[in-house]
């Protein structure tokens, strides 16, 4: 690692600070242009130079990025506690404002819990298709009779294998059980036994 010695400290180039934060050289001038960061000194030939804190000042602002703030946004917000008269009313604003973030950050929580919901009932539907029972153009499964243990598509395939337009579907009958699928039984004895189901049914 290239760094250039300032009294006791060793300062870092921008390609090193670039390298330890994972951020590009671009990036890191951006911040400076904001004002959210600032080199220490420049180097004999040019160079900034930046403090070894410059690493958590980067890190401190990938977190605000990722709590939803803009580089603007950013900027306002220390140019407006910098700002500020008492202390406790500057600290009260931060803390009001860390109160919106975090309700904002757990109904995103939430949202993301849903999809992750929504996207394990379409891996499990999908998974029956491995061994589909009447392999067909993709057009056959938007009528599949294939059990794939639940009564209906879940929302994310059904918007997929349902035409615009056509109601969704809440039940299917006589599926195919998977248990007769991957056991080979698609000769005239699982036809009789799908038989005795329908009759059972009515």
């Amino acid at each position: 690692m290239s760094s250039e010695p300032l009294g006791n400290q060793q300062l870092l180039r921008v390609g090193d600070l670039a390298r330890q934060t994972g951020k590009t050289v671009r990036a890191i001038r951006l911040y400076e242009e904001q004002g959210l960061l600032a080199p220490a000194t420049r180097s004999s030939g040019g160079f900034r130079l930046y403090e070894p804190g410059a690493v958590e000042r980067v890190r401190w602002i990938e977190l605000l990025h990722g709590l939803g703030f803009s580089l603007h946004e950013m900027r306002d917000l220390i140019s407006s506690w910098w700002g500020s008269g008492l202390g406790p009313e500057a600290m009260g604003d931060l803390r009001a404002l860390f109160t919106r973030k975090l309700e904002q950050t757990r109904e995103t929580i939430a949202r993301h819990q849903q999809l992750e919901r929504e996207l394990m009932q379409g891996l499990r539907y999908l998974e029956t298709c491995r061994v589909c029972a009447t392999p067909a153009p993709v057009t056959g499964c938007a009528s599949c009779q294939q059990d794939h243990g639940m009564k209906q598509e879940p929302a994310l395939v059904a918007g997929i294998i349902t035409p615009p337009g056509v109601a969704r579907r809440v039940h299917r009958a006589g599926f195919v059980p998977v248990g007769e699928i991957r056991h080979g039984a698609h000769g005239p004895a699982a036809e009789a036994r799908a038989a005795e189901r329908e009759e059972d049914g009515r």
